[in-house]
């Protein structure tokens, strides 16, 4: 079967790269690693043509409009996070060469642009709980101040005391950094250095759809613990932050079982945390953690055969919960991580919007019934 370079596919079908890796996402163009160079990939000549030959020529606008919110170009200008050339970069800063030595905290200050980390004050020693920062969050956003019209200053310090809040509900304990406060909350010392990497990588990623959602929150004028709670409401989603179950569940059916593996994976069974539409190369987060810790036996025959079967590497939800079974962590570990991490991130999305000004409000293409006059 022939395969094109990512530039002959995109001269073929006459889009951006990020339609190209939306359509392998969701499986329209298939994708192998190209042997020559494994961080490229080479695209399906049939599957390419198919879809740049489909009848109705050009889109209209509509179309591209609805398209476009999903996988589509950016709708909002950032100057916080950005994919490119397959690397993630916070601010211009290559975020996995940040994670090799960062703090969270001293991410959080490159991401809302301030010249110190935020300082975390203690916390009752206690188990970390979603549910707590979720419960705390709904509390402050029925009576703290809306964020129009609010200074710059008054912002930042509003971030460092919804981030303060947070840590308090997901990383309970003395007034440490945020990795060995969980390590010690997980009663894990050994995992500290791959929790404090793992916080990093996940700060920020651009307009994900939790941070889209605390930018619409903030839009409207909404305090920042109201937007803040937007965006862990919309991280709670298995498309988002739940992926990571997905490989989990491959691992408890298949139990690292290579002819085991091969079953699953035959019965057409997708696991969301391989491939990912902004990383068709590989997702550098995920190289990044893995890199910091012993992948269990069970994680890499999976990462191993599902790669050679479908040629997607593994995605910073793998990653996860490979990190999770590494350290025996707690089964809502990987989630708690990213919603500590991304607080940090939709925190600086919500400062940038609400100093941009402007109500985040998209138009909707109506397919219902004709409307009717009276």
């Amino acid at each position: 079967m022939p395969w094109l370079t990512a530039p002959q596919a995109l001269a073929l079908l006459g889009t951006k790269p990020q339609t190209l890796y939306a359509n392998v996402s969701r499986g329209r163009i298939r994708a192998k690693p190209d042997p020559a160079d494994t961080r490229r990939s080479l695209y399906s000549a049939e599957d390419v043509r198919r879809l740049a030959a489909r009848p109705g020529g050009r889109r209209g606008s509509e179309t591209i409009a609805a398209e476009a919110i999903r996988w589509g170009d950016p709708v909002l200008a950032s100057s916080i996070s950005t994919i490119a050339d397959g690397r993630l970069f916070y601010r211009g800063r290559d975020a996995a060469h940040l994670s090799a030595t960062a703090t969270l905290e001293e991410t959080a200050a490159l991401l809302w642009d301030v010249p110190s980390p935020p300082r975390i004050s203690s916390a009752e020693p206690g188990i970390p709980a979603l549910s707590s920062a979720l419960s705390v969050l709904a509390t402050h956003a029925a009576s703290d101040a809306p964020t129009a019209d609010r200074p710059f200053a008054a912002l930042q310090e509003d971030a460092g005391t919804v981030l303060d809040l947070v840590a308090g509900a997901l990383a309970p304990g003395a007034a440490h950094p945020l990795h060995l406060r969980l390590a010690a909350a997980w009663d894990r010392p050994e995992a500290t250095d791959a929790l404090r990497r793992a916080m990093v990588l996940l700060a920020d990623h651009e307009l994900n759809a939790s941070t889209f959602a605390c930018r619409v929150a903030v839009s409207t004028g909404a305090p920042l613990s109201a937007a803040v709670l937007s965006g862990l409401a919309t991280l709670t989603g298995p498309r988002h932050g739940g992926a990571w179950r997905a490989a989990r569940a491959a691992v408890a059916q298949t139990a690292g079982d290579e002819q085991a593996i091969r079953d699953y994976l035959s019965e057409g069974r997708a696991i969301p945390s391989f491939g990912h539409a902004l990383y068709p190369d590989g997702d550098i987060r995920a190289e990044a953690l893995l890199e910091s810790f012993e992948i269990p036996s069970p994680y890499a025959a999976l990462r191993r055969i599902s790669e050679e079967v479908f040629g997607d590497r593994v995605n910073i939800d793998f990653a996860l919960a490979a990190l999770a079974s590494a350290h025996r962590l707690p089964d809502d570990a990987p989630l708690v991580l990213f919603a500590l991490a991304r607080c940090v991130g939709w925190l600086a999305h919500a400062i940038e919007q609400a100093t941009s000004g402007g109500l985040i409000r998209p138009r909707a293409r109506y397919i219902g019934p004709p409307p009717v006059r009276a």
